[in-house]
């Protein structure tokens, strides 16, 4: 090709996807790196949406109940936890809106694609929702690709799981298999089960409430031929749990943590997005351009073929299968169902793998607000996340595991049995250290203790040699520590004999911003009371910064509230902390406040007056 057509080729796409796309129908190879095989892409026409059937549910769309019917719908959704009802009366062949973007509907991969094993875990699972997504992955798969599908049912008790389930499925002539549990396993030990019970090279989860949206598969599978170590994610759409409606996905995200173990879901940082443009470091790019060197297709980036992600979901993920085992699968100490999607994250980036979220990928997925099945771990376990987190923790996290006892303080001396077998694991699979993977998967994460001016107020601590004594020896200048466990921290006044603690009240940051309040300071070291005052100047914790409110008080003229709101690196809300206590908010030049306040109450931002209702202290200080 000369530079001319190459030119040509180049301003046909610029110009319009469609036109480009309805006209290109070459092959082409593209290099993925200089040790990997080339990858046979084939561009085709953009199909046209289909008129969608007639019947509820079509193309995606709600079900919307009335009279008796809407009356059951809702008492059943105490159960189920979704509205069963209209699941039912929706085809389990319901047409969907396609919801991959235009380039990645245009993008038809490799013919030697490894086959896929579609593990689907359940237990005691409604009938149509689970059926609706076997039929989803049958009618959007490549039969070609499509290995089998493994439908284990975790010790289920409901009757039209049973002998029905295993008549219906035989109409698929043995691509769908059913494994039983003769114990309930819970959700983790089940999908190694799955796992184990699969022959295809690449086994893919799906949770069994799910809708494989069109050429989900195929984008997975690529990845996995070219790295095989990759584990990887489709992306997620949603589904309405009352409505059925099939919603889709938002902009695309990566998965995060927070210190207590749960998940979240951030936005994709900027590092990230500069990486995928750096073809020295990523050149896994697609080019719609066919016949030209490597070195032109860099230069065309139009896809982007997957998303690097410190943490995933859990529910939906593909693997190859000896891999997956080759890392350490699941860990099979862990009960039901919480904290391996973080276990599995942590691990893999550790030891050399990744994780990574794939953005022509789709799969719809019912988010529900409870589970219909029981949730007791072994031993009548309630706090199946907990145990299993601090599993996590403890072989995984190293040093940094007293951030998450922050959280779980009770949980510090609970026996939750051997981790000899994945201590040893991560010594075999020669991991990395848990700071490595803070300092190059996840460089974002706030660390509340480190990089930081100070941190909290000596009060509490854990010992986990039961010494008993001082913890810390404060000074205003050095820190100089003497624990050997796990300390916790506030920011206390010095008013009221220094019982008045900084304090979310319990109330979700998560959801937006929250007014901040006091509470009396808790020996036993409440995550709600843990602030630092960062190397930048702000009042924070891990994801939430201190700022003045807008609103007016009509009872208080001459004070304000204080708000946490999300942290804004590019836009810092930035705090003094002056020699004598006081928190000073730099853009009022207004004080924190606690006169006439009372435990309970939210914190007030006046005019500074160096009264000891303004004098503040933390539990650590930084030089």
């Amino acid at each position: 090709m000369t530079d001319v057509e190459y030119f040509e080729h180049r301003n046909l796409f610029l110009q319009s996807n469609t036109k480009c796309f309805t006209n290109l129908y070459k092959y082409y190879s593209f290099a993925a790196s200089n040790n990997e095989p080339e990858r046979l892409i084939m561009l085709h026409k953009i199909p046209d949406y289909s008129k969608p059937r007639k019947g509820p549910g079509e193309m995606g769309s709600g079900v919307y109940l009335e009279g008796k019917e809407a009356v059951l719908a809702q008492d059943q959704m105490k159960f189920w936890f979704m509205n069963v009802i209209a699941s039912d009366k929706i085809s389990l062949d319901r047409s969907i809106p396609d919801s991959r973007s235009r380039s990645c509907q245009a993008v038809k991969y490799n013919k030697d694609l490894p086959k896929a094993s579609v593990v689907i875990i359940f237990t005691d699972e409604a009938w149509s929702p689970l059926l609706r997504t076997v039929h989803s992955v049958i009618n959007r798969s490549p039969p070609e690709f499509l290995h089998e599908i493994v439908l284990i049912d975790d010790f289920s008790q409901r009757e039209e799981l049973k002998e029905n389930l295993t008549d219906y499925i035989k109409r698929f002539g043995g691509l769908v298999k059913l494994k039983r549990m003769e114990e309930r396993q819970g959700l983790i030990r089940a999908k190694i089960e799955g796992a184990k019970f699969a022959t295809g090279e690449v086994v893919v989860f799906l949770d069994s409430h799910c809708e494989a949206n069109s050429g989900w598969l195929e984008p997975l599978l690529q990845r996995i031929k070219e790295k095989r170590t990759a584990i990887v994610c489709p992306t997620i759409d949603s589904i309405s749990d009352s409505t059925l409606q099939y919603l889709g996905g938002g902009a695309y995200s990566i998965g995060t943590f927070w210190w207590s173990l749960h998940y979240k879901m951030d936005p994709i940082p900027e590092r990230e997005k500069r990486r995928r443009k750096n073809p020295e470091v990523d050149p896994l790019m697609l080019s719609v351009l066919p016949n030209i060197n490597l070195a032109l297709c860099r230069r065309t980036v139009i896809t982007l073929v997957y998303f690097w992600s410190p943490t995933m979901a859990g529910g939906l993920l593909a693997a190859n299968r000896e891999y997956f085992f080759e890392v350490g699968s699941y860990d099979s100490g862990m009960d039901i169902w919480g904290g391996e999607n973080l276990e599995i994250s942590f691990r893999v980036w550790m030891c050399g793998g990744s994780i990574e979220i794939i953005p022509c990928s789709h799969v719809g997925h019912i988010f529900r607000s409870g589970h219909p099945y029981n949730m007791t771990g072994r031993g009548g376990n309630l706090d199946v996340h907990g145990t299993n987190s601090k599993r996590l923790a403890e072989v995984w996290m190293d040093d940094y595991k007293r951030l998450y006892y922050v959280h779980r303080m009770g949980l510090v001396n609970t026996d939750v049995g051997d981790l000899s077998e994945r201590i040893e694991l991560r010594k075999r699979l020669d991991c990395k250290s848990f700071k490595w993977y803070l300092d190059n998967i996840i460089p974002e994460k706030f660390i509340p203790d480190e990089n930081v001016k100070a941190y909290g107020l000596a009060s509490y601590c854990v010992f986990l040699n039961k010494q008993i004594g001082s913890c810390f020896l404060r000074n205003r200048e050095k820190y100089v520590s003497e624990c050997y466990g796990f300390c916790f921290s506030r920011v206390r006044n010095r008013a009221n004999n220094g019982d008045l603690c900084l304090d979310t009240l319990q109330r979700l940051e998560n959801k937006g911003d929250v007014v901040l309040g006091v509470f009396a300071c808790q020996n036993s070291g409440s995550a709600s009371q843990m602030f630092s005052w960062s190397s930048d100047s702000q009042l924070r914790r891990e994801t939430t910064c201190a700022d003045i409110s807008p609103a007016v008080l009509p009872d208080k003229p001459n004070a304000s509230e204080v708000l946490l709101v999300q942290c804004n690196p590019r836009m810092p809300v930035l705090f003094e902390h002056q020699k004598d206590g006081a928190l000073k908010h730099i853009k009022s030049g207004l004080c924190l406040d606690v006169d006439g306040v009372r435990s309970g109450d939210n914190v007030l931002l006046r005019t500074c007056n160096k009264k000891i209702s303004q004098k503040w202290s933390f539990e650590r200080y930084f030089s």
